[in-house]
């Protein structure tokens, strides 16, 4: 066994840099198939070109100036030590589901895109969790464990998985909420909603003529 990993190990280190990573790719793949621990997307982390990873339309997360800076430095000095979780689209092509500020790093800072050589770590999320619905949220999930989300987005998101069809119990369940939080999350989108075709003028203002002889 070992002397065949060390042939293996002269040919690819003859390659070319993608060909190189694309081999060592398919090496990784083909030994999560037979792994233990398989179900686990963490199992097998493999590079990607960055032009190939693009973010989700639905993300409610955000972050400052000041912790985009230190997730920068932290990349910069400790490497990527969390790779991105993406779904693979089987075109080439991969959306992001939960480090979107990972994805930005890699491709915005010159030096660390320099370091990677322009690729970006990856795990694919688990084929059952590959719907939209779904998909959605796991992103949420993820901020959620970390405390981060925008209010108003998920106010949207749920609002929109009401729309599909999904319950308050199942809401409750996928998102990790209770079902005070999705009835002020749907109020807040409702209430937007409600009023959504109605105009108003920015100031109230009095009928002069009337006005005038008020304060006569």
């Amino acid at each position: 066994m070992k002397t065949k990993i060390n042939e293996l190990i002269n040919e690819l280190s003859n390659m070319d840099l993608d060909n190189k990573v694309n081999a060592i790719n398919e090496i990784k793949l083909a030994l999560h198939e037979i792994s233990p621990f398989k179900t686990e997307p963490v199992d097998c982390v493999i590079w990607v070109k960055n032009e190939s990873v693009y973010a989700n339309n639905y993300n409610p997360n955000s972050v400052a100036p000041p912790e985009m800076e230190l997730l920068r430095l932290s990349i910069s000095n400790d490497g990527y030590t969390q790779p991105i979780v993406s779904m693979d689209n089987n075109d080439g092509t991969r959306e992001v589901i939960d480090g979107f500020h990972r994805n930005r790093v890699g491709k915005e800072c010159k030096d660390i895109q320099e370091r990677v050589k322009g690729y970006l770590p990856v795990v694919t999320i688990r084929e059952s969790q590959k719907g939209q619905n779904d998909r959605v949220a796991s992103t949420i999930r993820h901020n959620r464990a970390r405390g981060k989300h925008k209010v108003e987005s998920m106010s949207d998101i749920v609002v929109d998985l009401k729309r599909r069809n999904w319950s308050d119990e199942k809401i409750c369940k996928e998102l990790g909420m209770d079902r005070d939080e999705v009835l002020r999350l749907s109020q807040i989108s409702g209430l937007i909603e409600m009023f959504s075709d109605k105009d108003f003028s920015l100031a109230w203002e009095p009928e002069r003529e009337n006005f005038e002889d008020s304060i006569e």
